[in-house]
C-alpha cells in the first residue's frame, strides 16, 4: 500500500500566542525612551528632554488607556484582546512592567543626573541644602507670590475631602491644633500659575567646584512645605507629603446627540480640565500608609494598585522647563532644515520662479525635518493665497500650532477674495480646544469651516489649490504623513508630496466632496482612503506578494509606520512569511506582530527607531515582481487608521522619488545608533555597530544626505 503523506496541522493565525498586548507593547516604546534619558551617549540636557517625555507619555497613557481599561472592569467587560487578556489582566500587567521602569527613573534622575547637572551649574537643590540668605530670601518669596495664590483646604466632618484636580500636585499637610491637641488633615494644591522650580537670584547661587552656576533653585512644593505656618497659624505642622493625581481624561462626546459639535467638545473639555475618576496616585515613598490610606479614603475609586510610591521628586515632565537653558554644549547640535534640489535656486535669474512653475515640471518630493516646512509646505499655502489666479484652496486641518502662520495664509486667502474650505478635525486628542480657537478665527474670516464626519475622525494631511491657468484650470495638491504644524514639523520626520498629476487634483476634489457634502464616493484614481479602500488595497497587496513567491517569484514588503496593532493585517503577514515574503518593518512604538518564530514569521523583522526627532513618516514598499509600488499618507496599521478615520494615502509614481524613498528605507534598516530589534518575546534589544563598522544613526545620515544636497558640504 502507498504511504500516506504526513500532513502539517493547520496553524490558527488568530492564537493569542502570536500577538504582543497593545498596552504592553506601548510601554516597551515609552522604556525605549527612558533609555535615550540614561544612555551615557545622550547629551545631558537631551537626557533631560527624555525623561521629561518619557513622564509625559505616561500622564497621557494612564488618562487614556489606563481610564479605559478601568472603566471597562466597571462596567463588566470580559472580551479578550487578540493576545488573549481581560481589561483586569491587562492592568495587572500594566502595573508589573511599568514600576521597575518608574524605579529607574527615578533613581537614575536622583543618583546620576543631579549630580551631572549640579557639574554642569544647575543646581536643583533640596531646602535643607539651603543657606539661611537662600532661605529667607524663599519666605519672602513665599509671602510675596505664592501666599496670595494657595488656598489650604481642611478635611474633617464638617470639610469633606476636596476634589484633587487632574495631573495637580499637591501636599497632604498633618497639623496638631495647639487649643485641642488635636491632628488635623489638610491639603495644599501647589499653584500651577507659578513655576515649577523657583530660581534663586545670581547674588545668593553658590558655585560648585567654582564653576559657574547658569541656574540655582528648589521645587515650588519645598517652598510650600517650609512655610506651611503662614497657611495654618495656631497649628503645629506634624507632616507634609507631596502626593500627585492623574485622572481618565479621554473625551467622549455623543455625535449623533450633539446638534452642535463645536459646543458639544467645549462642554467636554471643561469637564477635562477638571477631570474624570482617578486613575492614579503618586506619592513619595516615605509617606506613611496612614496618610495614603487617607488620600485612597477620598478618591473612593483607588486602588492599592493604582499607587506609586517613587523616591525623588514628583512630575518629571517639568524638567522640560530646563531643556532651553543656555549649555549648547549639553544639547544636540542644531540642525537648520534645507530646501530639497528642485526648490533650491541655480541663478539669480530663478528668485521669482514660483512653486507653482518648479511643481508643474515634476512632482516634488519633501521630508521633514531634513528639508525646511516653512520654504516648501508653508510657502505653497501663502502663495496660494496671494496668487491671483488661485481660485480656491482647501485643505484638513488635524493639529496644528497657536500662531499658525499657514492658519493666517488661509484667513488672508479668504479676504482675498478666493474659495477656501478647511475641515477642523475637533477631535483631535488633547488639541480640541486650540482647534476649536483655529476654528472660530477662520469662520470669522469668511473661510468654509467643516467639523467632520460623524464618528470618523479626519486624519488626512491633504491640500488642494484650484488655480486658473489661461483658459484651463489646474489642480496643485500636498499629501503628506504629518500635520500642517510648523513647530512639530522641526521634531518630526515627516514626507510629503507636492504635485499637480490630474489623477491626484481629481481625487482630492473628490475626497473633499466626500468631508464637506453628501457624496458617498467609493472609488477613487490613485488614492488609498479608509475608511473606503485602504484597508482592502493593503491586505491585496500583501496577498500579490504571496501570490507571487507561491508561484516561484520573490516576494518583498518594507513598511515604516509608527505603530502596527491590526490583527487582520498582522495575520496577512503572517501569511506572506510562511509563504517565503521578506518582509521588513519599521515600527517606532506599538508593535503586536511577533517576528521570528518559527513556521509563522520567521521572513519578519521589526525594528523601532527612537531618536532626536520622532519617527513619524509613514511608507508602504512592495516589490511586485520588479515593478515596484511605493506609497506614503497618513495612516498607520491599526483598525482605528484602518476603519473609524479619514485617511489618504498616495503611490509616488515618479521613478526619480521612487529611489529616493527607496533610499530612505535602507538608510534606516541599516541604522546601528538608535535601531532596536524586537525579539520574539517581545523585548527590544538595541544595535550595536560590529567590530570595525562604525557608529550609524540614521536621523545623522540623513541630516548629512540633505546637507550634501543642498551643496553645504
Amino acid at each position: 500500500m502507498p504511504k500516506s503523506k504526513k500532513t502539517t496541522p493547520a496553524v490558527s493565525l488568530s492564537d493569542p500566542q502570536y500577538y504582543f498586548n497593545r498596552e504592553l507593547s506601548w510601554l516597551e516604546f515609552n522604556n525605549r525612551v527612558l533609555h535615550e534619558a540614561t544612555d551615557s551617549r545622550t547629551p545631558l540636557l537631551e537626557c533631560l528632554k527624555f525623561m521629561s517625555i518619557f513622564s509625559s507619555n505616561l500622564d497621557e497613557f494612564f488618562m487614556v488607556r489606563v481610564a479605559g481599561l478601568k472603566r471597562q472592569v466597571e462596567e463588566g467587560v470580559t472580551k479578550l484582546t487578540p493576545d488573549g487578556r481581560t481589561p483586569s489582566q491587562q492592568l495587572e500587567s500594566i502595573s508589573q512592567r511599568l514600576r521597575p521602569m518608574v524605579v529607574t527613573q527615578h533613581e537614575h534622575f536622583e543618583n546620576v543626573m543631579r549630580p551631572q547637572l549640579l557639574e554642569v551649574g544647575i543646581h536643583i537643590l533640596d531646602y535643607m541644602d539651603l543657606t539661611p540668605e537662600q532661605r529667607t530670601y524663599l519666605q519672602n518669596y513665599f509671602e510675596e507670590q505664592i501666599f496670595p495664590v494657595v488656598t489650604p483646604l481642611a478635611v474633617d466632618p464638617s470639610h469633606p475631602f476636596p476634589y484633587i484636580s487632574n495631573l495637580s500636585l499637591n501636599l497632604a499637610v498633618v497639623v496638631k491644633d495647639q487649643e485641642t491637641r488635636e491632628e488635623l488633615f489638610a491639603r495644599v494644591k501647589v499653584p500651577k500659575v507659578l513655576p515649577r522650580f523657583v530660581p534663586l537670584p545670581e547674588n545668593l547661587r553658590q558655585q560648585h567646584h567654582g564653576q559657574p552656576v547658569i541656574w540655582a533653585g528648589i521645587p515650588i512644593e519645598q517652598v510650600i512645605a517650609h512655610n506651611l505656618e503662614s497657611l495654618f497659624p495656631g497649628m503645629n505642622i506634624q507632616e507634609y507629603h507631596p502626593f500627585r493625581v492623574t485622572r481618565n481624561a479621554d473625551l467622549a462626546v455623543e455625535e449623533d446627540e450633539a446638534d452642535d459639535l463645536l459646543s458639544a467638545i467645549e462642554q467636554g473639555l471643561r469637564k477635562r480640565r477638571i477631570g474624570g475618576c482617578a486613575v492614579r496616585l503618586e506619592i513619595q515613598a516615605t509617606t506613611p500608609d496612614a496618610v495614603c490610606q487617607k488620600l485612597m479614603e477620598g478618591m473612593e475609586e483607588l486602588e492599592e494598585s493604582d499607587v506609586y510610591k517613587v523616591d525623588g521628586l514628583l512630575g518629571l515632565a517639568d524638567l522640560m522647563s530646563f531643556v532651553g537653558l543656555p549649555l549648547p554644549h549639553f544639547k544636540d547640535p542644531v540642525w537648520t532644515p534645507v530646501m530639497p534640489p528642485q526648490l533650491q535656486l541655480s541663478s539669480a535669474e530663478e528668485e521669482g520662479q514660483d512653486l507653482f512653475t518648479v511643481i508643474r515640471q515634476s512632482d516634488i518630493l519633501l521630508h521633514h525635518p531634513y528639508h525646511s516646512f516653512a520654504g516648501t509646505v508653508q510657502c505653497f499655502i501663502t502663495q496660494a493665497a496671494d496668487d491671483p489666479q488661485v481660485l480656491a484652496i482647501k485643505m484638513t486641518l488635524y493639529r496644528t500650532s497657536g500662531d499658525s502662520p499657514i492658519v493666517n495664509a488661509l484667513i488672508k486667502a479668504a479676504e482675498n477674495g478666493k474659495q477656501v474650505a478647511v475641515l477642523v478635525e475637533l477631535k483631535a486628542r488633547f488639541d480640541e480646544e486650540n482647534n476649536i480657537i483655529w476654528a472660530r478665527k477662520l469662520e470669522q474670516a469668511g473661510v468654509h469651516v467643516v467639523y467632520g464626519l460623524i464618528k470618523l475622525k479626519t486624519h488626512t494631511k491633504t491640500v488642494l489649490v484650484v488655480r486658473r491657468e489661461g483658459s484651463k484650470i489646474r489642480r496643485y495638491v500636498h499629501i503628506g504623513t504629518g500635520n500642517y504644524n510648523p513647530k512639530t514639523a522641526r521634531l518630526y520626520t515627516d514626507l510629503g508630496l507636492l504635485s499637480c498629476r490630474e489623477d491626484l487634483g481629481a481625487d482630492l476634489t473628490d475626497l473633499f466632496n466626500y468631508l464637506t457634502g453628501y457624496s458617498r464616493q467609493r472609488s477613487y484614481r490613485k488614492l488609498l482612503v479608509a475608511p473606503v479602500n485602504l484597508r482592502d488595497r493593503m491586505m491585496a497587496m500583501i496577498r500579490r506578494e504571496i501570490e507571487h513567491c507561491l508561484n516561484g517569484g520573490t516576494g518583498r514588503i518594507v513598511a515604516k509606520m509608527n505603530a502596527l496593532v491590526d490583527p487582520k493585517i498582522i495575520a496577512a503577514l503572517y501569511e506572506a512569511s510562511q509563504a517565503g515574503v521578506q518582509i521588513d518593518l519599521i515600527v517606532r512604538g506599538i508593535c503586536c506582530l511577533r517576528p521570528g518564530l518559527l513556521g509563522i514569521s520567521e521572513n519578519i523583522r521589526t525594528i523601532s527607531i527612537v531618536g532626536r526627532f520622532l519617527e513619524h513618516s509613514r511608507i508602504f514598499y512592495f516589490y511586485n515582481q520588479g515593478q515596484e509600488e511605493v506609497y506614503i499618507g497618513s495612516a498607520d496599521w491599526m483598525p482605528r487608521n484602518l476603519d473609524r478615520r479619514v485617511e489618504a494615502v498616495v503611490p509616488v509614481e515618479d521613478p526619480r522619488i521612487i529611489k529616493d524613498v527607496q533610499e530612505i528605507l535602507a538608510v534606516m534598516l541599516g541604522d546601528n545608533r538608535q535601531a532596536w530589534d524586537l525579539q520574539p518575546d517581545g523585548s527590544y534589544i538595541q544595535r550595536q555597530p560590529t567590530e570595525g563598522s562604525k557608529e550609524e544613526s540614521s536621523q545623522q545620515v540623513l541630516m548629512d544626505m540633505a546637507l550634501q544636497s543642498a551643496g553645504m558640504v
